[in-house]
């Protein structure tokens, strides 16, 4: 029986090399000096930090730009909000979202169920969904309605196997 795997990754390279390249923009751009402006990364979260709220913005539409340069989702990202810091600075958390939460499975699984396919099945496995079926094609239409769906997630499709 034909199946696939529906997840949610972020490839935490691209990820790092972005936050590398907004970092070094960051460090040189005129506008940004004296402003105490930085871009870092942590585990799992990238931290913003400025003098001034607009300078904050200004370094968080530079990452936005790198991380939409190097391919990663914005919908991989959460812009915490801003919040006061040491001697009269911001800083901004971001986190990125990884694997589909439980939450998120059971709609994208209603989802499928509401497409009305006969023999078509999705079961959550972890952090990722697999959906089988009798014929290819049938999950083809399935990866195609999925596609054209907004879950705010970035969704990969993998693992398809006959």
């Amino acid at each position: 029986m034909p199946s696939f795997d529906v997840t949610s990754q972020v490839d935490m390279q691209e990820v790092r090399n972005s936050v590398d390249q907004a970092s070094r923009e960051v460090a040189t751009r005129f506008d940004f000096r004296n402003t105490g402006s930085s871009v870092e990364l942590g585990d799992n979260e990238i931290v913003l930090r400025s003098a001034t709220e607009d300078r904050l913005k200004a370094a968080r539409q530079v990452l936005e730009e790198k991380l939409v340069k190097r391919k990663v989702s914005l919908k991989a990202v959460d812009f915490g909000k801003v919040e006061d810091a040491a001697k009269g600075t911001v800083r901004q958390s971001v986190t990125l979202v990884s694997g589909i939460s439980p939450e998120k499975a059971k709609l994208i699984n209603s989802f499928i169920k509401g497409l009305g396919q006969k023999g078509i099945q999705s079961q959550t496995q972890g952090d990722q969904i697999r959906v089988s079926g009798k014929k290819r094609d049938q999950l083809q239409e399935v990866i195609q309605a999925l596609k054209g769906e907004d879950f705010d997630l970035p969704l990969q499709f993998g693992n398809l196997r006959d």
